[in-house]
């Protein structure tokens, strides 16, 4: 299959370059340091599973969709308007679209610029942009995506690469749940530069009792918006440190490379849907806060501090 990758960040690269090694004619769309390393030397995936050296085609241009049957979404949720309206003139009129993102509502937001259906994606998988070229995998990597007239064939043929897919009719339910991983542990590895492992395993701390305020604001505020979160939420939020111990959250990433973080869309979102409802969201606001004011911090190379 012909598969272009529309921002080919971490996440991006990881389910391309399983893509591309099982056969596939990939094409990652990335910014220009890393879309010369690919091109130079091909994309290095390392997995707890194997390393390989995956060749794979890159572009900086949104162009370099056209004639893909699918197109893989994995722009910041910041960027889904303007990344959509790039991509949306070079679109092949049966291309399927995906949305790999985080937050709950970029499929609906990159339908409304796209004028076409687009099947959301929940994301499962810890990975790291090492350098240009070179994405580390730390675990996990499975995929739930809504159904659709294409899940069948998603489904058999990321399988086939070695990507888990569910296909599921709760696949809204699946994407708050992410969003409440995300609320409980991206703003905290981001303040305390720890990955989630070191972050539940402060015992002189009381981690699980702000974990769980956290948890219990997002409960609230999805009920209210007529969304059914597990019941066991806060035990598997709590439990996602141990099948990822040594991730560091995207927005920790974000924040160490001088980069706007997804934080509005993560916090900052449950933020604004709670004010909405006229619900109290205290915890996730603080978080948000904090995130937004070390986003304006400068950066070492800007002349500030570490």
């Amino acid at each position: 299959m012909k598969i272009a990758l529309m921002g080919a960040g971490a996440v991006g690269c990881y389910y391309g370059g399983m893509l591309a090694r099982a056969g596939h004619e990939v094409t990652l769309i990335a910014r220009p340091a890393h879309a010369e390393a690919l091109r130079q030397g091909g994309l290095w995936l390392e997995t707890q599973a194997f390393q390989e050296r995956v060749p794979v085609q890159a572009s900086t241009d949104a162009s370099a969709v056209r004639g893909a049957q699918w197109v893989l979404f994995c722009v910041k949720s910041t960027d889904t308007e303007s990344a959509g309206r790039a991509m949306a003139p070079h679109l092949a009129d049966g291309a399927v679209v995906l949305s790999l993102q985080n937050g709950v509502d970029n499929a609906e937001r990159l339908e409304v610029v796209l004028g076409r259906a687009v099947v959301p994606a929940v994301v499962y998988v810890a990975t790291e942009m090492v350098a240009p070229g070179h994405v580390r995998h730390h675990g996990r990597g499975e995929l739930v995506i809504a159904p659709s007239p294409a899940s069948a064939s998603i489904a058999a043929v990321c399988s086939a690469a070695g990507v888990p897919v569910q296909v599921s009719g709760n696949a809204t339910e699946a994407l708050w749940a992410k969003l409440v991983l995300n609320c409980a542990y991206n703003a905290l590895s981001a303040l305390s530069g720890l990955p989630y492992g070191a972050i539940v395993q402060s015992p002189d701390l009381p981690v699980a009792q702000v974990m769980a305020d956290i948890v219990r604001e997002c409960q609230a505020v999805a009920q209210a918006s007529g969304v059914a979160l597990p019941h066991d939420i806060l035990a598997s939020t709590l439990g996602l440190a141990r099948t990822m111990p040594g991730q560091m959250s995207s927005t920790a990433q974000d924040l160490a490379r001088g980069k706007r973080t997804e934080i509005d869309h993560l916090n900052g979102f449950v933020v604004r849907r709670g004010e909405a409802l006229g619900l109290a969201t205290p915890v996730n606001r603080l978080l948000h806060t904090l995130v937004r004011l070390r986003e304006q911090q400068p950066t070492p190379h800007e002349g500030g501090a570490a």
